[in-house]
């Protein structure tokens, strides 16, 4: 082959790379994200066949729930990032809406009245949506004011967290306030605020913490971080579940004990081993090396997160998909951290990996937002 061969053939190859990527962006889908999205999706639907004990329905239900959510996001990231900002204020009212419809007229599954069930209509949890919803409004308010942000805008970003996340807890659903809330603060957080009030107010909230659990803390939640700090003293009761995830966990060794031959989850020690825990069913049966390879896929979906909230060209997409990537990243953590004991449990699932339904499509409308920051962004809005 002479050079000339050689050159007139690494040009074709970029060439057809350039087609390959200018046809992504018309579709405004990121590949690089998508393909993380998708192989933990792959790997979450073979987890899930085990953990369900070969029932095809399940995984079924959830590979059509996927599917939806795959459209949901092609759909979402049809929409140029200037209209997220500019109906961002309506887009929260109307969430602020439903949050008070289902406190009217909502149904109560698991002990939280967080669901609508309308006729017609699948039954749907409108909070979960709140976790996009409420910084997409702080990313909006943020964004067109000096950073970092005066004492007042700090006072209107906490009413514009404090409101949905308060409605959600009269829904008895902490563990969706609290991811809800972390949403907007981590906007916050991305817009500069000074570390003094960081400290300041993780200070405050140290402090006031044992106020809360002796004055406001309901039996469950007071049950809840007494189980943390010591399952073993209820070993039957409110601590069984995550002695068992334990068991299961530390059983798997570093290879684990082989697909399907987990035995803490197919004896139905472990309880939820389908949502919450089913991240124990992968650790017994793939060990170490299953957690590992699970951590890399996500770390591979952070990081492109990341890549995206940094190629920003304006500010409100930068704060929006900052927060839409550290969001998820809480989810993974907070998931992974209640499994293992050290965080409190707290009832979310594992991302892409736990059977679920409204939980997984709106994880699909953030991959959308991110995917129209990154194909959209070109022009500064401001």
């Amino acid at each position: 082959m002479t050079s000339q061969d050689f050159v007139r053939q690494s040009n074709g190859l970029q060439e057809s790379t350039g087609r390959s990527f200018a046809i992504w962006r018309t579709l405004h889908i990121d590949p690089h994200l998508l393909v993380g999205i998708v192989s933990i999706c792959c790997f979450g639907l073979m987890v899930l066949f085990s953990a369900s004990d070969g029932d095809e329905a399940v995984v079924r239900r959830q590979a059509i729930t996927m599917l939806v959510g795959v459209v949901v996001m092609f759909v979402v990231a049809q929409f140029n990032v200037h209209f997220y900002r500019r109906w961002a204020p309506s887009i929260y009212a109307a969430g602020i809406a439903l949050l008070g419809v289902v406190l009217a007229i909502g149904v109560e599954a698991n002990g939280a009245k967080s669901w609508l069930d309308l006729p017609g209509l699948p039954s749907f949890q409108p909070s979960e949506i709140m976790k996009f919803i409420v910084p997409m409004l702080l990313a909006w308010y943020l964004a067109s004011r000096p950073m970092p942000p005066r004492s007042k805008h700090l006072f209107w970003s906490a009413a514009m967290i404090l409101l949905p996340a308060g409605l959600i807890v009269a829904q008895n659903d902490m563990g969706t306030a609290m991811m809800v809330s972390m949403s907007g603060i981590f906007v916050v957080l991305l817009a500069g605020i000074r570390w003094k009030i960081v400290v300041g107010g993780v200070i405050a909230v140290l402090m006031a913490s044992p106020a809360w659990f002796i004055f406001l803390a309901k039996d469950h939640q007071k049950n809840r971080i007494l189980t943390f700090v010591d399952p073993y003293r209820d070993p039957t009761g409110a601590g069984y579940n995550i002695i068992q995830s334990q068991i299961a966990i530390g059983s798997g060794g570093v290879y684990g004990k082989g697909y399907g031959n987990g035995a803490q989850s197919h004896l139905d020690f472990i309880p939820e081993s389908n949502t919450d825990f089913i991240l124990a069913v992968l650790a017994e049966e793939f060990g170490l090396l299953g957690i590992l390879f699970l951590i890399a896929l996500y770390l591979f979906v952070l990081l492109r997160g990341c890549y995206i909230a940094y190629q920003a060209t304006d500010m409100f997409s930068r704060l929006l998909a900052g927060s839409i990537t550290l969001t998820f990243f809480f989810y993974v953590f907070v998931n992974m951290g209640m499994v293992s004991g050290i965080l409190p449990v707290i009832g979310l699932p594992l991302p892409l990996m736990s059977r679920g339904g409204t939980s997984v499509v709106t994880l699909f409308v953030g991959f959308g937002l991110l995917m129209s920051i990154q194909t959209h962004g070109r022009v500064r809005l401001n």
